[in-house]
């Protein structure tokens, strides 16, 4: 299942607060999410990637950084996508109970190693949480939103209370 929304919605509040119940619950939770860091005075200055299960972080993009890949004003780490993100997925698909990749985005999307386990993981038979941005429309992003398989559901302010419960419904929760 993949949850769509603009962006600040709440596509990342709503993830959190499912990890948070799955693992009251005792569910074996792994994967992906990327908060993003601020500074001392508040402005965003990147986004990291944490392994849920484990905790390992990196940082994915930030305004400091040099990269040959940006996106916006931050530059894309993408070693750090394939040594969180890709093994954070792939550990997930075979050891936990839930799989959650928050975010499939543009960042994320400059890694083929990562499309690759999103793909293994939508394939395999482990419950998938996932965010992804409405107005992404790569290829790659078209198809798996449209994936028979895959449950789209767009968040809104006005409907987080029920997407919070269709969500926590659809994965066992």
């Amino acid at each position: 299942m993949l949850v769509t929304g603009l962006p600040g919605c709440g596509k990342s509040t709503l993830v959190n607060q499912l990890l948070t119940t799955a693992r009251q619950k005792g569910i074996e939770v792994g994967g992906v999410s990327t908060p993003e860091f601020r500074t001392s005075a508040g402005k965003r200055r990147g986004f990291l990637i944490q392994d849920v299960a484990t905790g390992k972080e990196q940082v994915m993009a930030s305004v400091e950084l040099a990269s040959p890949v940006s996106v916006g004003r931050y530059g894309v780490n993408l070693e750090a996508i394939r040594n969180v993100g890709v093994t954070a997925i792939d550990s997930a698909i075979t050891g936990s109970d839930l799989v959650v990749i928050d975010e499939i985005g543009k960042m994320e999307l400059a890694v083929p190693e990562f499309l690759s386990s999103v793909r293994k993981a939508l394939d395999s038979s482990k419950p998938v949480l996932g965010t992804i941005g409405v107005r992404l429309k790569t290829p790659f992003a078209v198809d798996i939103k449209t994936r028979a398989d895959v449950t789209l559901l767009r968040l809104t302010p006005q409907n987080r209370s029920q997407i919070y419960q269709d969500v926590k419904n659809l994965v066992g929760l």
